[in-house]
């Protein structure tokens, strides 16, 4: 799959400014993880499940 394939968005608690912030796009298989401050760098996936528990788990936090 190629990063030009993929539709980012932040998070909506993301300030303004950008900072510190990921970036997240859903794949048919996975949930793509990435840097907003530096999207060249590469991004990684989770698992549709394993994304479920950590933001399962946030949550609850």
């Amino acid at each position: 799959m190629s990063k030009t394939e993929l539709v980012w968005f932040k998070s909506s608690h993301s300030g303004s400014s950008g900072d510190d912030c990921i970036e997240i796009a859903v794949a048919e298989q996975a949930i793509c993880v990435r840097d907003s401050k530096d999207v060249t760098r590469p991004h990684f996936a989770v698992g549709r499940a394993e994304w479920a528990r950590f933001v399962g788990f946030v949550a609850e936090a």
